[in-house]
Protein backbone atom coordinates (compact mmCIF):
# COMPACT_ATOMS: atom_id res chain seq x y z
CA UNK A 1 0.00 0.00 0.00
CA UNK A 2 0.97 3.58 0.05
CA UNK A 3 3.01 5.13 2.71
CA UNK A 4 0.30 7.70 3.13
CA UNK A 5 -2.00 4.70 3.54
CA UNK A 6 0.13 2.90 5.91
CA UNK A 7 0.42 6.41 7.90
CA UNK A 8 -2.99 6.59 8.17
CA UNK A 9 -4.29 3.34 9.29
CA UNK A 10 -1.20 2.93 11.54
CA UNK A 11 -1.47 6.70 13.15
CA UNK A 12 1.31 8.40 12.16
CA UNK A 13 1.99 11.55 10.09
CA UNK A 14 3.90 10.85 6.81
CA UNK A 15 7.19 13.21 6.92
CA UNK A 16 10.08 13.64 4.32
CA UNK A 17 11.06 11.30 1.26
CA UNK A 18 8.09 10.06 -1.38
CA UNK A 19 4.98 9.38 0.60
CA UNK A 20 3.80 8.18 -2.77
CA UNK A 21 6.22 5.13 -2.48
CA UNK A 22 4.68 1.87 -2.50
CA UNK A 23 5.07 -0.27 0.67
CA UNK A 24 5.16 -4.18 0.12
CA UNK A 25 6.35 -5.67 3.90
CA UNK A 26 8.32 -4.43 6.72
CA UNK A 27 11.92 -5.49 7.95
CA UNK A 28 14.05 -4.29 10.97
CA UNK A 29 16.26 -1.55 10.55
CA UNK A 30 19.59 -2.94 9.69
CA UNK A 31 18.21 -5.31 6.67
CA UNK A 32 15.48 -3.40 5.26
CA UNK A 33 15.36 -2.80 1.53
CA UNK A 34 13.46 -0.09 -0.84
CA UNK A 35 9.70 -0.70 -0.94
CA UNK A 36 9.84 -1.71 3.15
CA UNK A 37 9.07 0.05 6.25
CA UNK A 38 10.89 -0.67 8.97
CA UNK A 39 10.48 0.85 12.86
CA UNK A 40 13.09 2.75 15.00
CA UNK A 41 11.89 3.04 18.81
CA UNK A 42 14.93 3.03 20.86
CA UNK A 43 17.65 5.23 20.62
CA UNK A 44 20.86 2.50 20.59
CA UNK A 45 19.45 1.65 16.93
CA UNK A 46 19.74 5.20 15.86
CA UNK A 47 23.47 4.59 14.19
CA UNK A 48 21.82 2.63 11.72
CA UNK A 49 19.10 5.38 10.51
CA UNK A 50 21.43 7.09 8.14
CA UNK A 51 22.59 4.62 6.09
CA UNK A 52 19.11 2.60 5.77
CA UNK A 53 17.87 1.18 2.88
CA UNK A 54 13.98 1.51 3.97
CA UNK A 55 11.48 3.71 2.12
CA UNK A 56 10.07 4.58 5.30
CA UNK A 57 10.24 4.30 9.31
CA UNK A 58 8.07 4.58 12.12
CA UNK A 59 9.49 6.66 14.80
CA UNK A 60 8.87 9.22 17.82
CA UNK A 61 9.35 12.84 17.57
CA UNK A 62 11.88 12.66 20.58
CA UNK A 63 13.90 10.83 18.04
CA UNK A 64 14.00 13.23 14.52
CA UNK A 65 17.05 14.74 14.89
CA UNK A 66 20.00 13.61 12.90
CA UNK A 67 21.02 12.72 9.53
CA UNK A 68 18.15 10.59 7.47
CA UNK A 69 18.79 9.87 3.91
CA UNK A 70 16.70 11.52 1.15
CA UNK A 71 14.26 8.66 0.10
CA UNK A 72 13.36 7.84 3.49
CA UNK A 73 9.94 8.97 4.87
CA UNK A 74 9.58 8.69 8.77
CA UNK A 75 6.50 7.92 10.03
CA UNK A 76 5.79 10.50 13.07
CA UNK A 77 3.95 8.75 16.03
CA UNK A 78 3.12 8.42 19.80
CA UNK A 79 4.13 4.57 19.81
CA UNK A 80 6.31 3.20 16.89
CA UNK A 81 6.68 -0.27 18.08
CA UNK A 82 2.63 -0.26 17.99
CA UNK A 83 2.48 1.43 14.87
CA UNK A 84 4.81 -0.92 13.04
CA UNK A 85 3.23 -4.31 14.71
CA UNK A 86 -0.29 -3.28 13.11
CA UNK A 87 2.03 -2.31 9.76
CA UNK A 88 3.49 -5.98 9.86
CA UNK A 89 -0.37 -7.31 10.20
CA UNK A 90 -1.38 -5.35 7.52
CA UNK A 91 1.32 -6.20 5.11
CA UNK A 92 1.62 -10.06 6.04
CA UNK A 93 -1.70 -11.05 6.98
CA UNK A 94 -2.34 -14.43 7.75
CA UNK A 95 -3.27 -16.76 5.17
CA UNK A 96 -7.06 -17.21 4.18
CA UNK A 97 -8.39 -21.14 4.27
CA UNK A 98 -11.63 -22.16 3.45
CA UNK A 99 -13.08 -23.18 6.63
CA UNK A 100 -14.80 -26.20 7.59
CA UNK A 101 -15.72 -29.28 9.38
CA UNK A 102 -13.42 -32.04 7.55
CA UNK A 103 -14.44 -35.19 6.27
CA UNK A 104 -11.66 -36.73 8.23
CA UNK A 105 -12.62 -35.05 11.58
CA UNK A 106 -13.89 -37.21 14.30
CA UNK A 107 -16.58 -35.60 16.68
CA UNK A 108 -19.00 -37.19 18.90
CA UNK A 109 -22.26 -37.52 18.63
CA UNK A 110 -23.05 -34.97 21.78
CA UNK A 111 -20.70 -31.99 21.13
CA UNK A 112 -21.51 -29.30 19.98
CA UNK A 113 -19.75 -26.64 17.33
CA UNK A 114 -20.49 -23.07 17.26
CA UNK A 115 -20.73 -20.81 13.94
CA UNK A 116 -17.61 -20.65 11.64
CA UNK A 117 -16.08 -23.30 13.64
CA UNK A 118 -13.08 -25.17 11.66
CA UNK A 119 -12.25 -28.60 12.65
CA UNK A 120 -9.48 -29.44 10.50
CA UNK A 121 -8.64 -34.00 9.30
CA UNK A 122 -7.77 -36.22 11.44
CA UNK A 123 -8.69 -33.79 14.67
CA UNK A 124 -11.03 -35.45 17.52
CA UNK A 125 -13.74 -33.74 19.66
CA UNK A 126 -14.92 -35.98 22.59
CA UNK A 127 -18.43 -36.64 23.91
CA UNK A 128 -20.35 -33.45 25.86
CA UNK A 129 -17.53 -30.72 24.22
CA UNK A 130 -18.46 -27.52 22.75
CA UNK A 131 -16.50 -25.39 20.90
CA UNK A 132 -17.16 -21.63 20.53
CA UNK A 133 -17.71 -19.45 17.57
CA UNK A 134 -15.26 -18.65 14.90
CA UNK A 135 -12.76 -21.14 16.20
CA UNK A 136 -10.11 -23.56 14.98
CA UNK A 137 -9.20 -26.92 15.63
CA UNK A 138 -6.45 -28.33 13.63
CA UNK A 139 -5.16 -31.04 11.89
CA UNK A 140 -4.59 -34.05 14.48
CA UNK A 141 -5.83 -31.47 17.37
CA UNK A 142 -7.51 -33.76 20.21
CA UNK A 143 -10.06 -32.39 22.03
CA UNK A 144 -11.28 -34.82 25.12
CA UNK A 145 -14.56 -35.33 26.70
CA UNK A 146 -16.26 -32.17 28.35
CA UNK A 147 -14.66 -29.62 26.97
CA UNK A 148 -15.73 -26.23 26.68
CA UNK A 149 -13.68 -24.02 24.14
CA UNK A 150 -14.39 -20.82 23.96
CA UNK A 151 -14.80 -18.17 20.45
CA UNK A 152 -12.24 -17.39 18.73
CA UNK A 153 -10.02 -19.81 19.69
CA UNK A 154 -7.17 -21.23 17.82
CA UNK A 155 -5.47 -25.33 18.58
CA UNK A 156 -3.19 -25.72 16.33
CA UNK A 157 -2.00 -29.47 15.21
CA UNK A 158 -1.25 -32.22 17.65
CA UNK A 159 -2.25 -30.20 21.07
CA UNK A 160 -3.82 -32.48 23.44
CA UNK A 161 -6.61 -31.08 25.90
CA UNK A 162 -7.90 -33.58 28.56
CA UNK A 163 -11.44 -33.87 29.67
CA UNK A 164 -13.00 -31.16 31.57
CA UNK A 165 -10.57 -28.44 30.21
CA UNK A 166 -12.19 -24.86 30.26
CA UNK A 167 -10.78 -23.23 27.90
CA UNK A 168 -11.91 -18.99 27.77
CA UNK A 169 -12.33 -16.68 24.26
CA UNK A 170 -9.39 -15.86 21.79
CA UNK A 171 -6.75 -18.23 23.51
CA UNK A 172 -4.05 -19.35 21.25
CA UNK A 173 -2.64 -22.85 21.97
CA UNK A 174 0.44 -23.88 19.82
CA UNK A 175 1.29 -27.39 18.30
CA UNK A 176 2.46 -30.59 20.49
CA UNK A 177 0.67 -28.61 23.96
CA UNK A 178 -1.03 -30.84 26.63
CA UNK A 179 -3.46 -29.20 28.54
CA UNK A 180 -4.90 -31.21 31.83
CA UNK A 181 -2.76 -34.11 31.93
CA UNK A 182 -2.40 -35.82 35.38
CA UNK A 183 0.19 -34.18 37.86
CA UNK A 184 3.11 -35.45 39.05
CA UNK A 185 2.62 -37.10 42.17
CA UNK A 186 2.94 -40.09 44.00
CA UNK A 187 3.42 -41.42 47.76
CA UNK A 188 5.91 -44.11 48.70
CA UNK A 189 4.47 -47.34 50.30
CA UNK A 190 5.90 -51.17 50.86
CA UNK A 191 8.93 -50.08 48.45
CA UNK A 192 7.18 -48.46 45.32
CA UNK A 193 5.15 -45.68 44.42
CA UNK A 194 1.58 -45.40 44.70
CA UNK A 195 -0.20 -42.90 42.08
CA UNK A 196 -1.80 -40.01 43.43
CA UNK A 197 -5.45 -39.81 41.56
CA UNK A 198 -5.78 -35.88 39.80
CA UNK A 199 -9.29 -35.64 39.42
CA UNK A 200 -9.17 -31.87 38.97
CA UNK A 201 -9.12 -29.72 35.54
CA UNK A 202 -7.76 -26.71 33.73
CA UNK A 203 -9.31 -23.22 33.53
CA UNK A 204 -7.32 -20.98 31.66
CA UNK A 205 -8.99 -17.72 31.13
CA UNK A 206 -9.76 -15.24 28.16
CA UNK A 207 -6.24 -14.03 25.68
CA UNK A 208 -4.14 -16.80 26.67
CA UNK A 209 -1.55 -18.10 24.80
CA UNK A 210 0.66 -21.18 25.50
CA UNK A 211 3.13 -22.04 23.51
CA UNK A 212 4.58 -25.61 21.35
CA UNK A 213 5.36 -28.54 23.79
CA UNK A 214 4.13 -26.59 26.70
CA UNK A 215 2.28 -28.71 29.31
CA UNK A 216 -0.28 -28.11 32.21
CA UNK A 217 -1.26 -30.75 34.31
CA UNK A 218 -4.43 -30.83 35.49
CA UNK A 219 -5.51 -30.49 39.67
CA UNK A 220 -5.42 -33.50 41.91
CA UNK A 221 -8.48 -31.85 42.98
CA UNK A 222 -9.85 -28.24 42.20
CA UNK A 223 -8.19 -26.56 39.14
CA UNK A 224 -4.88 -25.60 37.81
CA UNK A 225 -5.49 -22.03 36.84
CA UNK A 226 -4.22 -19.25 33.87
CA UNK A 227 -5.27 -15.86 34.50
CA UNK A 228 -6.38 -13.33 31.89
CA UNK A 229 -3.64 -12.32 29.00
CA UNK A 230 -0.96 -14.47 30.38
CA UNK A 231 1.55 -15.25 27.85
CA UNK A 232 3.44 -18.96 28.35
CA UNK A 233 6.49 -19.86 26.19
CA UNK A 234 6.89 -23.24 25.18
CA UNK A 235 8.59 -26.20 26.59
CA UNK A 236 7.24 -24.64 29.99
CA UNK A 237 6.15 -27.09 32.39
CA UNK A 238 3.24 -25.99 34.71
CA UNK A 239 2.40 -28.53 37.71
CA UNK A 240 -0.60 -29.53 39.54
CA UNK A 241 -3.12 -26.84 41.37
CA UNK A 242 -0.78 -23.65 40.54
CA UNK A 243 -2.84 -20.35 40.18
CA UNK A 244 -1.32 -17.94 37.78
CA UNK A 245 -2.92 -14.31 37.79
CA UNK A 246 -3.04 -12.16 35.00
CA UNK A 247 -1.04 -10.81 32.65
CA UNK A 248 1.39 -13.50 33.67
CA UNK A 249 4.85 -13.92 31.65
CA UNK A 250 6.36 -17.23 32.11
CA UNK A 251 9.78 -17.57 29.37
CA UNK A 252 10.59 -21.00 27.65
CA UNK A 253 11.94 -23.89 29.59
CA UNK A 254 10.79 -22.86 32.95
CA UNK A 255 9.52 -25.55 35.60
CA UNK A 256 6.68 -24.66 37.94
CA UNK A 257 6.10 -27.42 40.63
CA UNK A 258 2.74 -27.79 42.23
CA UNK A 259 0.61 -25.55 44.11
CA UNK A 260 2.41 -22.18 43.57
CA UNK A 261 1.03 -19.27 43.27
CA UNK A 262 2.21 -16.97 40.19
CA UNK A 263 0.62 -13.15 41.30
CA UNK A 264 -0.96 -10.48 38.09
CA UNK A 265 2.28 -8.80 35.98
CA UNK A 266 5.00 -11.25 37.31
CA UNK A 267 7.36 -12.29 34.52
CA UNK A 268 9.99 -15.68 34.91
CA UNK A 269 12.69 -15.53 32.51
CA UNK A 270 13.85 -18.42 30.78
CA UNK A 271 14.73 -21.61 32.22
CA UNK A 272 13.36 -20.71 35.72
CA UNK A 273 12.54 -23.44 38.01
CA UNK A 274 9.91 -22.97 41.23
CA UNK A 275 9.80 -25.33 43.96
CA UNK A 276 6.03 -26.84 44.97
CA UNK A 277 4.29 -24.25 47.34
CA UNK A 278 5.95 -20.84 46.35
CA UNK A 279 4.21 -17.72 46.08
CA UNK A 280 5.54 -15.34 43.62
CA UNK A 281 4.14 -11.43 44.33
CA UNK A 282 3.06 -9.28 41.77
CA UNK A 283 4.87 -7.79 39.07
CA UNK A 284 8.30 -9.66 40.81
CA UNK A 285 11.36 -10.53 37.90
CA UNK A 286 12.91 -14.05 38.18
CA UNK A 287 15.77 -13.74 36.19
CA UNK A 288 17.03 -16.36 33.89
CA UNK A 289 18.20 -19.61 35.19
CA UNK A 290 17.24 -18.68 38.53
CA UNK A 291 15.85 -21.31 41.33
CA UNK A 292 12.77 -20.34 43.72
CA UNK A 293 12.93 -21.91 46.73
CA UNK A 294 10.90 -19.75 48.79
CA UNK A 295 8.16 -16.51 48.28
CA UNK A 296 9.44 -13.56 46.29
CA UNK A 297 7.55 -10.59 47.45
CA UNK A 298 5.56 -8.22 45.03
CA UNK A 299 7.96 -6.43 42.58
CA UNK A 300 11.28 -7.74 43.83
CA UNK A 301 13.65 -8.70 40.86
CA UNK A 302 15.84 -11.78 42.03
CA UNK A 303 18.47 -14.19 40.51
CA UNK A 304 20.48 -17.21 41.02
CA UNK A 305 19.69 -20.01 42.79
CA UNK A 306 18.77 -19.85 45.17
CA UNK A 307 17.41 -16.43 44.18
CA UNK A 308 18.11 -13.76 45.63
CA UNK A 309 17.96 -9.82 45.71
CA UNK A 310 19.97 -9.19 42.19
CA UNK A 311 21.93 -6.46 43.14
CA UNK A 312 23.18 -8.69 45.69
CA UNK A 313 23.44 -11.33 43.68
CA UNK A 314 25.49 -9.39 41.28
CA UNK A 315 28.23 -8.48 43.46
CA UNK A 316 28.71 -11.89 44.67
CA UNK A 317 29.57 -13.14 41.23
CA UNK A 318 31.35 -10.17 40.76
CA UNK A 319 33.68 -11.01 43.82
CA UNK A 320 33.95 -14.72 42.71
CA UNK A 321 35.38 -13.17 39.30
CA UNK A 322 37.96 -11.90 41.15
CA UNK A 323 38.84 -15.34 43.34
CA UNK A 324 41.67 -16.27 41.34
CA UNK A 325 43.55 -13.21 41.71
CA UNK A 326 42.87 -13.15 45.82
CA UNK A 327 43.93 -16.40 46.11
CA UNK A 328 47.46 -15.36 44.51
CA UNK A 329 47.71 -12.64 46.52
CA UNK A 330 46.92 -14.80 49.47
CA UNK A 331 49.22 -17.21 48.97
CA UNK A 332 51.89 -14.19 48.33
CA UNK A 333 51.26 -12.91 51.60
CA UNK A 334 51.14 -16.43 52.71
CA UNK A 335 54.56 -16.92 52.29
CA UNK A 336 55.83 -13.60 53.24
CA UNK A 337 54.42 -13.92 56.77
CA UNK A 338 56.11 -17.64 56.62
CA UNK A 339 59.33 -16.16 56.22
CA UNK A 340 59.25 -13.54 58.54
CA UNK A 341 58.20 -15.97 61.56
CA UNK A 342 61.49 -17.98 59.99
Amino acid sequence: MLITDLAQRCGATAQGGDSTTFINSAADIMSATPHQVTVLSDGKYKKYLKDSKASACFIAEQLLDGEIPENLTLLVCKDPEISFLNAVKLLHPEPVFKRQVSEHAVLAETSTLGFDVHVGPFATVGQQSSIGDSSTIEAGARIGNHVMIGKHCHIHPNAVIYDHSIIGNNVIIHAGAVIGADGFGYKFRDNQHVKVPHVGHVEIADNVEIGANTCIDRGALGATKIGWGSKIDNLVQLGHNNIVGRNVIICGQSGISGSCTIEDGAILAGSTGVADHVKIGARAVVMARSGISGDIDPGAQVFGSPAKDRKVAWKELAALAKLPELLQKFKALEARVLKLEE
